[in-house]
């Protein structure tokens, strides 16, 4: 099997309960079905080229996971307020895209609790909960506040990020290195911290979910690869997890990668 295209990333889809999340690599217009293609040998080869993932020109670096330089300081979603929501400046007037602001910002959000090597706090739009979560990795995780908009969110995460993690550890992510722990009890000692106006959008549904990944072996050491040092890379894929592709010699960040024109070849295991 042979594709040639723009690497455009993972796309997933989860199931629940013990059953592997699915997970696609998104090349060109076509979904290479990742959990098909475990413990074969698979080689991504950099054909020299990359592309703006907005407005498809060329360019010789890419931004921010797959943008040139002009839709990085123009596009909303590029702005400093999407990694920083407790800086979101709607309502100041000065919001790149106003409609892109109503649509993603000024909508629900739950702040939650996640596991993923450790403990950490996050925020992510209601409704977009399990996405977030395999991006991230987390094999657990639960909301514990639902606020009216991401500013609100990040606030309440900013603050709360003084008690615990707001950043995953991606190496012990990757190698399975997950500390035990009890949600429902972390939960409970984190509302001791929430400030008094946020008290009131305490989320305190008891379900949280399961998260399984399609993972053959774990490695013992973590080594990342990147087409910037190699124009070929590869190995036998073993594992899929967050964002990355895990093969028995390293690990590739396909987020990272948006926009680099590559050669995909599978083959089958013996």
């Amino acid at each position: 099997m042979e594709l040639r295209g723009i690497l455009q990333g993972l796309t997933h889809e989860y199931h629940g309960g013990d059953k592997p999340v699915d997970y696609y690599l998104n090349i060109g217009g076509y979904r290479l079905p990742l959990n098909e293609w475990l413990g074969s040998e698979l080689t991504i080869s950099f054909l020299g080229e990359k592309n703006c993932i907005a407005c498809g020109r060329k360019t010789n670096k890419t931004f921010n996971s797959g943008y040139c330089y002009p839709c990085f300081t123009k596009l909303p979603e590029n702005d400093l307020c999407i990694v920083k929501p407790h800086e979101c400046h709607f309502d100041l007037g000065t919001c790149r895209d106003e409609s892109f602001g109503e649509k993603y910002c000024m909508i629900p959000h739950f702040v939650y609790l996640a596991v993923s090597s450790d403990i950490k706090v996050g925020l992510t739009r209601k409704h977009n909960e399990l996405r977030r979560w395999v991006d991230q990795g987390a094999i657990r995780a639960i909301p514990i506040a639902e606020v009216p908009t991401r500013r609100m969110a990040g606030e309440l995460e900013f603050h709360l990020s003084q008690f615990l993690p707001d950043k995953t550890n991606w190496r012990k992510m990757l190698k399975g290195d997950v500390k035990e722990i009890d949600l429902l009890a972390m939960r409970d000692e984190v509302y001791g911290h929430f400030p008094e106006q946020f008290k009131a959008f305490q989320y305190r549904e008891d379900e949280w979910v399961d998260i399984a990944y399609p993972i053959l072996e774990s490695l013992d050491k973590i080594n990342s690869k990147t087409l910037d040092k190699e124009q070929q890379l590869g190995g036998r894929l073993i594992g899929v997890k967050a964002q990355y592709l895990i093969f028995d010699n390293g690990v590739f960040q396909t987020r990272k990668h948006a926009g680099y024109q590559v050669e995909i070849k599978a083959k089958p295991s013996a």
